[in-house]
């Protein structure tokens, strides 16, 4: 227990009233100048009304973004659903530089057609359509939203993805009431996965995003469990005396690197997810914990203090050497690598204070995100673009986002409650 705590910073301690742990976005900072666009509420084909707003969620979407100024709806000269209603000079008469409209038909499935025009070339830029589940309509507007962010910054959108995060709430009581919930990556239509008043840490994700890791105190000691999302099967994994932690699904999804204390001191170690193997990998008398995969499934990184204090470290699985990575500051820690394998998200210790930093494996330049104190527990977007993770409010516990330059900045407050241990999907399919 003093070992979680130790590598944990401050995480069983962040605990406020509430027995809800929805988020809602706080946008902070964007990018200046950000691109007009209008997104035209879209047309309905279907029975009764609307389930969902899609234009207003690809509205949302892009203003999160921190790249785009929407649009109001009170400002729009007409709402065109298809090319021949729609009048260039109106929407130049309001500044839009682009035009988003579209029409949603539900019937066995839901589909969304969509066209994006440049209202300056008079042209259509994009033009598409998405299909799926009636029940997954809001992830596809978010698959739209996608392909619109996509087309206008050249990087993939990350809008239909989805989230992992602890809740942690105190009944009156004064006990402890901890909920791993997953929810939309605005976060939407959160469900919980599993609670009780024993603590919860670590989630982790499969790549294919159908399952998730993470750590459960719920036998009295923490024990790594494996939980599907279709079936809600979950299985134990491992329940050796001492510390269980850590756990991360390697880019293959056949094998788990995890931390274990069961031989001692804390080191890492890898489970074969099939045969039930399992391989240590790391062998000292200090604290080795935190792995992360590095994409090509190569090697691993992992927080060690056998230098004298917190600092990353590489495993290579083949040669099984390990070279130190990072060596600005006093402390670095909880790396979590971007699908580019370049940039590395971390936790970096600065005048005493914890930030979110970026860490450029080519050119071994550090970048500081965030001001705030207390930070923990960065995920990275899976486009590479932001960095989710924890920190302060007061006295609750909030989750932040900042982008990889610095430009963007939101936040993800639960509505009631604290929340932490963010973790990113991968890309999912409805």
């Amino acid at each position: 227990m003093v070992l979680t705590k130790r590598w944990g910073i401050v995480l069983l301690l962040l605990c406020v009233s509430g027995v809800r742990a929805e988020l809602q976005i706080e946008i902070n900072q964007g990018v200046e100048n950000p691109t007009p666009i209008a997104v035209v509420p879209f047309a309905w084909q279907g029975v009764g009304s609307p389930p969902e707003d899609v234009a207003q969620i690809i509205d949302s979407d892009l203003a999160r973004s921190g790249q785009f100024a929407p649009v109001s709806r009170r400002d729009m000269l007409s709402y065109p659903t298809r090319e021949s209603a729609l009048f260039f000079r109106d929407w130049r008469a309001i500044s839009a530089e682009y035009v988003l409209i579209g029409r949603v038909t539900v019937g066995a499935q839901a589909r969304i057609d969509f066209q994006l025009f440049d209202t300056t070339r008079q042209e259509a830029v994009e033009s598409g359509t998405v299909t799926g589940p009636v029940s997954e309509l809001r992830m596809l507007s978010h698959r739209v939203s996608d392909s619109v962010y996509e087309t206008l910054t050249g990087i993939p959108g990350a809008f239909a993805t989805r989230l992992l995060y602890v809740s942690v709430t105190r009944n009156p009581t004064g006990k402890d009431f901890y909920r791993l919930t997953l929810a939309d990556s605005d976060g939407r239509r959160p469900i919980v996965l599993l609670e009780g008043r024993e603590p919860i840490l670590s989630p982790a994700w499969s790549p294919d995003g159908t399952e998730v890791a993470y750590v459960s105190f719920e036998t009295s000691r923490p024990a790594i469990y494996r939980q599907n999302l279709r079936t809600g099967e979950r299985e134990q994994l491992t329940n050796f005396k001492g510390l269980n932690n850590s756990p991360a699904w390697s880019p293959d999804g056949n094998s788990m690197a995890l931390v274990l204390s069961k031989d001692g001191n804390p080191d890492i170690y890898l489970l074969n997810l099939k045969s039930r193997a399992l391989t240590r990998l790391t062998r000292h008398f200090a604290i080795d914990t935190e792995p992360t995969w590095m994409p090509d499934g190569k090697s691993l990184l992992f927080t060690s203090d056998r230098g004298g204090r917190p600092q990353i470290y590489r495993y290579d699985l083949r040669t099984q050497k390990i070279e130190r990575v990072t060596f600005e500051g006093r402390y670095n820690a909880r790396a979590r690598v971007a699908q580019d394998g370049r940039n590395v998200a971390l936790v970096h210790q600065r005048d005493g204070r914890y930030h979110i930093a970026v860490f450029d494996l080519v050119t071994d330049r550090l970048t500081v995100l965030t001001e705030t104190s207390l930070d923990e527990s960065p995920s990275i977007a899976p486009n590479g673009s932001i960095v989710l993770y924890a920190t302060k409010r007061g006295e609750a516990s909030i989750l932040g986002a900042v982008a990889v330059d610095g430009g963007v900045r939101f936040s993800l407050p639960a509505r009631e409650g604290s929340v932490q241990e963010p973790a990113w999907s991968p890309y999912v399919t409805p």
